[in-house]
């Protein structure tokens, strides 16, 4: 197997694990509703906080070998910075719940939030076809959601509408984790398509 097909494994069972994780605990966790509650809340309810920090930090850990693997394909560095700081923001937001004192929580899970959105962009270079435009697409919507949700949170404006805020926040996160789907299976797919940076 060659780099190129290992991170696409990597990002795809990085996406698969997460949200099979996201929706295992949903399930499980008392009185969860997805309209209201955060993502994070997962791992401050006992019944789901282990599996939550377990699946968040690996999905961390996987996005940071998934893209060194790749660098040793396109030579980007600016990009495997990008998968270095979602995988850090992601394996800090597991490893510290959100109800931890030191409220450093937030910090980590807006670097997952940026930095995960934005590698979906920046890949964009590395694909060719559909692909380039799902990449683009998938981290613009995360990203508008991700300004939508901070007015909304910080009180500027309520406009979560209909999906609440705990739908606002799966709308930073899902388009995220669908592409890594995505681009993994291309990157398994065609293991000699597309550019490098």
């Amino acid at each position: 197997m060659n780099d190129r097909s290992l991170a696409g494994l990597i990002l795809f069972l990085l996406s698969v694990q997460f949200l099979t994780a996201l929706m295992v605990g949903e399930a499980i966790a008392p009185d969860y509703v997805v309209h209201d509650n955060a993502i994070s809340d997962l791992g401050v309810i006992p019944e789901t906080a282990l599996l939550f920090a377990v699946s968040l930090t690996a999905a961390g850990a996987m996005n940071i070998l998934g893209g060194f693997v790749l660098y040793r394909e396109h030579r980007s560095r600016f990009l495997l910075t990008l998968f270095v700081l979602a995988g850090i923001g992601a394996m800090g937001a597991g490893l510290i719940p959100l109800d931890h004192p030191s409220g450093v929580h937030g910090l980590f899970a807006l670097f997952a939030f940026l930095f995960f959105n934005g590698q979906a962009i920046a890949s964009s270079r590395l694909v060719d076809g559909p692909m380039k435009y799902v990449s683009v697409i998938a981290g613009t919507i995360g990203l508008a959601f991700l300004f939508v949700h901070f007015l909304s949170d910080a009180g500027i404006m309520d406009l979560y509408g209909p999906i609440g805020h705990g739908g606002s926040e799966r709308m930073i996160v899902y388009p995220a984790l669908l592409w890594l789907a995505g681009f993994g299976g291309y990157l398994m797919g065609s293991p000699s398509a597309g550019k490098k940076g």
